[in-house]
């Protein structure tokens, strides 16, 4: 049995201290993954560790999440703060250069990274079940309320008409619309579950993006960024499953508007194909750090 090295420790960044772990010390470059939420910690992305084998995987909790500093500060859950976060743990752990993935609500903040902090040393970039844009992604997930049994559209329409999104029912229409285009996996991960648990009451993710999955009353509201993709230069892959609460027109608009991407979708998987199909997965984005590594 091979066993990857790890080490954990804790770094200052604006707003106060968050936890890192490293997994692995092979001679690839390293991979620094920015979890989804806002407000959910590192651990649903645990599958990744299979790639410690060949680099340095880094894991660490933003600001207001899991093992980290959660400061009574609702100032600090800003996009641009998380931004000035990225460039603090590179350079506390001197990653110069690097391949960075973006799940989710962290593929949102790797998009805002490539854009306003121009950073240099990003070998690659890969944007797994995300997008550009928060307001196709509620058209998308509308769209998706569709495809759930009657009872349950007719719940959340309800709910969200009274502003009831807070009732056991109402969580429990959010919870069957997770089960289908979230992570299908029955049960769900134990590594999942502990994020979940995390981000439930996450004043990260009331102030960033409010009380419902289908609205965005948060400071997240209106982050556009579909027109500036062109000016991320990196190599990306772009992932997400048949499934996925990130519905494929979202991934078709950053096939589009990112001039060196390529997208592959997962059949078998919703939002967690690292998770629903973790050896294509792997495999799939070996290839890409490997290619875009040795160009």
């Amino acid at each position: 049995m091979v066993t990857t090295k790890q080490r954990e420790g804790h770094l200052d960044v604006p707003g106060g201290r968050v936890w890192y772990k490293i997994v692995g010390d092979g001679p690839g470059l390293p991979l620094l993954l920015l979890h989804g939420g806002p407000g959910a910690g590192h651990d649903y992305l645990e599958p990744l560790e299979a790639l410690g084998d060949e680099r340095p995987v880094i894991f660490y909790d933003r600001l207001g999440c899991g093992k980290s500093d959660i400061p009574d500060d609702s100032s600090l859950w800003r996009v641009d703060r998380f931004v000035e976060e990225v460039d603090a743990v590179r350079k506390g752990l001197g990653l110069e250069r690097i391949h960075l993935l973006g799940q989710s609500w962290g593929g949102f903040l790797a998009i805002e990274y490539m854009l306003t902090a121009k950073p240099k040393g990003i070998v690659s970039l890969t944007l797994a079940s995300t997008g550009a844009s928060v307001s196709g992604f509620l058209d998308g997930c509308k769209q998706l309320i569709k495809r759930l049994p009657e009872d349950v559209q007719q719940t959340v329409a309800r709910c969200e008409e009274a502003g009831d999104t807070q009732s056991p029912e109402y969580q429990a229409a959010t919870m069957a619309f997770y089960t289908k285009f979230l992570c299908n996996l029955q049960p769900w991960p134990a590594a999942t579950l502990r994020s979940m648990a995390n981000a439930l009451g996450s004043p990260v993710y009331a102030t960033m993006w409010g009380p419902s999955e289908f609205e965005c009353t948060g400071t997240l509201g209106g982050w556009e960024r579909a027109d500036r993709l062109g000016e991320i230069a990196a190599p990306t892959l772009i992932t997400s499953g048949r499934d996925d609460e990130m519905v494929p027109a979202l991934q078709e608009q950053l096939r589009d508007g990112i001039p060196d991407s390529e997208w592959v979708l997962f059949e078998k998987s919703s939002h967690s194909a690292h998770a629903e199909e973790p050896e294509k997965f792997a495999a799939t984005l070996r290839s890409f750090l490997a290619k875009t590594e040795g160009a």
